[in-house]
């Protein structure tokens, strides 16, 4: 057996902690739904709070308090002192106040959990299996406009998440070449185009993605008055020979091709290639796992390939970039730019051969 740095003990301990890495989780969802943290937080100036006046404020036992607490402290998210004084740990406080470990607690929670029962079968069959606990789609993608409010809520929170914050950049480098008329493909809820069309004023844009989502983007494009600059481009990209509309100044992919296996990749970025002409760019923005600062990002991306072996569609994952590089080339493109935007994001910039 290989040495490592862990003692027995602590390796031990490590093992059990994923063992019950579930009663852990729910447990902490059920302290922020309660409130408890936040009341815990609330009263860290007086020392903390115990649990009687934890049980007498928010009208919960102090049985189901106390189980509950019990493994928050024994996981370090909650402490408590010798008068009974609970207070939130550094742990405990980002996993109730920090925005990005709350959207991925409500993903993980509402998206995905009771699907993950499922991922042995899924690696098996290459199958979405877990998927059938939100609904009877082969993917995802098929039914996000079907999904339960809350569910949705959740789902779209964390697509946005990971892309928001660096839209301004994004849209910067799209329009340094002044393009008229872009293609978003797997436009989603629209916010690209909306964000687009307040950008620059003369700029027209195609969306191009499955007929229940681009209906809920146009939809939202016509609420924000660009309906006359926005139009749509229904497609299966998991269909026989798919095919798109050419004239785009710009096609752009912003965490798309993530959503695919290789070959449907190379199959998707092969249709752009038929499509565009000698001046036609071709922008892939995603966040790779080798190209991330922090650890604790790559560990992100990596859970979330198991949402997509298990709930999306059985076959995709978060790529590293050597494995798009590759696809890049084969597709028929070449690399113009490799731009890293924010802490997360390449853009992958392209031409035709």
């Amino acid at each position: 057996m290989e040495n490592t740095s862990l003692r027995a003990i602590d390796a031990i301990q490590e093992a059990q902690k994923i063992a019950f890495a579930p009663f852990v989780f729910q447990a902490t969802v059920s302290l922020r739904k309660l409130g408890v943290f936040s009341l815990i937080f609330d009263r860290r100036k007086k020392g903390g709070i115990t649990i009687e006046e934890l049980s007498k404020e928010l009208s919960i036992s102090v049985y189901g308090l106390g189980v509950l607490l019990e493994i928050a402290e024994s996981s370090e998210i909650v402490s408590k002192d010798d008068s009974g004084n609970f207070e939130l740990t550094t742990t405990g406080y980002f996993l109730n106040y920090n925005e990005t470990v709350n959207v991925n607690i409500n993903f993980t929670n509402e998206v995905c959990y009771k699907g993950l029962f499922h991922l042995n079968d899924a690696i098996k069959t290459g199958k979405p299996e877990g998927l059938k606990e939100l609904g009877n789609w082969d993917t995802v993608y098929e039914g996000l406009s079907q999904l339960t409010p809350e569910v949705k809520k959740s789902w779209f929170e964390f697509d946005h998440h990971y892309s928001d914050a660096i839209f301004n950049d994004a849209l910067e480098i799209v329009f340094r070449t002044n393009p008229k008329t872009i293609f978003d493909i797997g436009g989603n809820t629209g916010k690209f185009a909306i964000s687009s069309c307040k950008y620059n004023e003369d700029v027209s844009i195609k969306i191009i993605d499955l007929p229940g989502q681009l209906n809920v983007a146009l939809n939202n494009v016509k609420n924000e008055g660009f309906e006359k600059r926005v139009s749509g481009y229904e497609i299966d990209w998991l269909k026989d020979n798919p095919s798109i509309p050419t004239g785009a100044d710009t096609i752009w992919m912003c965490q798309f091709l993530d959503c695919f296996s290789e070959e449907e990749i190379l199959k998707i970025l092969s249709t752009c290639v038929k499509s565009m002409d000698d001046n036609t760019e071709l922008l892939i923005m995603e966040t790779f796992t080798d190209r991330q600062r922090f650890d604790n990002a790559k560990f992100v991306l990596e859970a979330t390939s198991l949402y997509f072996t298990v709930m999306a569609n059985g076959n995709s994952k978060m790529y590293p970039a050597e494995v798009f590089l590759k696809l890049i080339d084969k597709a028929g493109l070449v690399l113009e730019e490799d731009i890293n935007v924010g802490e997360y994001h390449t853009i992958l910039v392209c031409k035709k051969k």
